[in-house]
């Protein structure tokens, strides 16, 4: 582990602060990056108060005015040159992601390879930041419309994907001509400095050093300061419902715009006429994958009545083979729970459902022993029980049953979130259906193939309390900027629009 940490640049004690280079100890605390499989101590960060906040953001301010200058395509050849070295650094960057926030092996370096898929895009984006040309009333006048750099952008992160989605964002506004300030979540803060760390070293051999600002403080101070900071016209935060709505209040009050990325509470139907073989992996993945720790996982299952029995067997079996354990080893298919307070939230949503007369088919106990380990739980639930529209960020799933497609997309679209949708069904009506105005109401919407690994190249996110936001790929990117609308007249009068007059 400490041969890792030092060849991604760790020490002991890290720096919470970094405006180009790291900021000196505030004095203001530390706290400590632990394994959830166990529990060890990774490292140690100070955190940054509100001053040196202060020197991040203005650092970031003064650089965006030469970098939203710097030719978009010029731009572009830096984010290519952060996609090598990230590309470089891969596999042990992954490595910490597994080490600091308990995804398997494979998911860690998975995710650092989205932060490379997203740099690969902006690339080719540098070149497609395309306005329209509209036609004028007038004549010898000419219409079009372009968009500028925003300016200097917020990024809050949440500890699930502490690397991939600070960089939809980054690497989308650093080709808009953005500056980004990252505070990333408290329970994920060293793969946020080695992130920041490879990116920066790229940024400083370009010249433009301090593009990228990384603050890890306490939200009372820091993260309070950010939301309210006037020189940041965009905060795009991804975690709670709840948190959600306070920063996009506090945002809005100064009139300043957010990207919001918030809970899920996403299903699977499963028509009568589906590939079994192929449903049961992708609920497997879905249900069981970061340990039930995406805002893409899968959370509740609608099953037709005429399969439902034989399908829930199968998936009972899947579920009790599911190897737990630490997830840097080989065959480990689900790794801890982020903390002790995650366990405890577990816990009480299965004691919940059983009180509202849901039965536990499998799972239901946390794992004794070190760290914070869980079972797969399968619930026999009722879409009406209070708990089944609530999301709970561990591996539980609510297995319920449909008689017809309208009645399960009404249940699937009964809950307050909209992020991430899926059937499986051989029917082309059916997926028609789905993916209808009358199907799902959720921002990604999915035929054959699970609620989670969305790619990089659509444009990711959910409706109602999800957010709204829209990160990574597809005209994303227009989030980042402002538009403005040209009229240029190359003729001799000044004729009115509307044929209005006003001659004296």
């Amino acid at each position: 582990m400490t041969d890792l940490l030092s060849r991604l640049g760790l020490t002991s004690s890290n720096s919470g602060a970094w405006a180009g280079g790291a900021l000196p100890d505030a004095g203001h605390g530390t706290i400590a990056s632990r394994n959830p499989a166990n529990g060890d101590i990774l490292g140690e960060i100070q955190l940054a108060d509100v001053a040196q906040y202060e020197q991040v953001v203005a650092t970031a301010v003064r650089v965006q005015k030469a970098w939203q200058l710097y030719p978009a395509p010029k731009r572009g050849e830096v984010i290519r040159q952060m996609a090598d070295a990230l590309r470089a650094k891969r596999d042990d960057l992954g490595a910490l992601v597994s080490l600091e926030v308990g995804k398997i092996r494979g998911e860690g370096v998975g995710e650092v390879q989205e932060a490379i898929d997203i740099a690969d895009f902006c690339v080719g984006l540098s070149r497609q930041l395309y306005g329209l040309s509209m036609q004028s009333e007038r004549a010898n006048h000419r219409m079009y419309e372009q968009w500028h750099p925003l300016g200097s952008i917020a990024v809050i992160t949440a500890f699930n994907f502490p690397c991939a989605v600070w960089a939809w964002n980054a690497m989308v506004a650093a080709i808009c001509g953005d500056a980004v300030v990252w505070k990333p979540s408290l329970k994920a803060p060293l793969v946020a400095i080695a992130t920041h760390r490879i990116c920066e070293e790229v940024l400083a051999k370009n010249g433009f050093s301090g593009l990228f600002g990384l603050v890890i403080g306490a939200d009372k101070d820091v993260g309070e300061t950010m939301i309210r900071d006037h020189r940041l016209p965009l905060v795009s935060a991804t975690g709670s419902v709840r948190m959600g709505r306070y920063v996009g209040t506090v945002v809005a009050e100064r009139l300043g715009r957010t990207l919001l990325e918030l809970g899920g509470n996403n299903a699977i139907i499963v028509d009568k006429d589906a590939d079994l073989d192929l449903a049961l992996r992708g609920i497997l993945f879905g249900a069981v994958g970061t340990a039930g720790q995406r805002c893409t996982t899968t959370r509740r299952l609608f099953l037709h009545r005429d399969i439902s029995a034989r399908f829930t067997e199968r998936l009972v079996k899947l579920y009790e083979q599911v190897r737990i354990g630490d997830p840097l080893q080989d065959g480990v298919l689900m790794g801890p729970l982020i903390d002790e307070d995650a366990v405890t939230q577990f816990e009480t949503a299965v004691l919940e459902a059983t009180r509202e007369g849901g039965t536990v088919l499998t799972g239901g106990k946390r794992i004794a022993g070190p760290g914070h380990f869980v079972q797969p739980t399968l619930i026999s639930a009722d879409p009406k029980m209070a708990i089944v529209k609530h999301e709970t960020f561990a591996p539980i799933l609510y297995v319920m049953e449909f008689f017809d497609l309208d009645e399960a997309i009404r249940m699937q679209n009964d809950v307050p979130q909209g992020l991430s949708s899926s059937i499986f069904t051989t029917s082309f009506i059916s997926a028609e259906t789905f993916l209808s105005a009358r199907g799902s109401d959720c921002g990604i919407a999915n035929v054959n193939i699970g609620t989670s690994g969305a790619e990089i190249g659509g444009a990711f996110g959910g409706e109602k309390e999800t957010g709204g936001g829209r990160e990574s790929g597809s005209d994303s990117w227009k989030a980042y900027m402002r538009r403005q609308t040209c009229t240029l007249n190359y003729g001799k009068d000044l004729p009115l629009a509307q044929n209005l007059r006003f001659d004296l």
